[in-house]
């Protein structure tokens, strides 16, 4: 619920007393940002879950790496673009009626850092749109057509997802969670805690599976150089 702030202006973030002087409400639901947002999401998902499928020159892949596959594409999308938009616009989303930006005020009621464009936040964006989203889009290509280096794009991007999400949550807690309805179920525990919390999630088990797969192909280097040197 929209509440007037020392300003004068109405807005539905925390702390209360945010100064947010140029907001715009939004003239769009709940219901239909999150549609958009996970029936893309679901798009990206289905369409390279059938790609994957398919039995190439280097044989299938097994469901496990599949589903790895289907989510590097998706992290392309929300990162290059619903994030590429807020660090390209950041200073206009309060008051910008486009329908990214609106995203970005409806998911700011579970984090106001957003709609305030918080230093770390545009920091940590950017870095996110710019590397992360083009190298997820890179790493579902190396998995498909079964390049040498796919793992190695794994863990690299797996670390940084991973890297950023740790400091995310860190710098809010630091804050005393000020930025959101502390306990809200959807705009704390659901946009705040559960969609921030997969991109530790699942980028520690990718990190895992890359440590184990580098070490298997390094363990195989060192033992066909052994043989090489044992026959020389």
């Amino acid at each position: 619920m929209e509440e007037a702030t020392a300003n004068g202006v109405l807005h539905p973030y925390w702390p209360r007393d945010l100064l947010i002087p140029n907001y715009v409400a939004n003239n769009r639901s709940m219901s239909e940002i999150l549609v958009f947002l996970f029936s893309v999401s679901g798009v990206f998902l289905l369409v390279t879950w059938i790609i994957s499928g398919k039995r190439g020159a280097h044989g299938s892949l097994s469901t496990l790496r599949r589903l790895a596959v289907c989510w590097f594409a998706v992290c392309g999308f929300i990162h290059g673009v619903i994030e590429g938009w807020f660090s390209l616009y950041y200073d206009v989303i309060p008051g910008d009626q486009s329908f990214l930006s609106q995203l970005w005020k409806e998911y700011s009621k579970g984090d106001s850092r957003y709609v305030i464009a918080d230093n770390f936040t545009v920091c940590m964006e950017t870095v996110t749109a710019w590397l992360w989203g083009p190298l997820s889009f890179w790493a579902v290509f190396a998995f498909l057509t079964n390049k040498p280096y796919r793992f190695v794009l794994q863990l690299i991007i797996s670390l940084g997802q991973m890297y950023g999400a740790v400091l995310y949550f860190f710098t809010e807690h630091r804050d005393g969670y000020a930025h959101s309805e502390l306990g809200h179920p959807i705009y704390f525990w659901f946009y705040f805690v559960f969609l921030n919390g997969l991109w530790i999630i699942i980028p520690f088990v990718l990190i895992v599976d890359s440590w184990k797969q580098l070490s298997a192909a390094q363990t195989h280097v060192d033992v066909t150089k052994s043989h090489k040197s044992k026959r020389n």
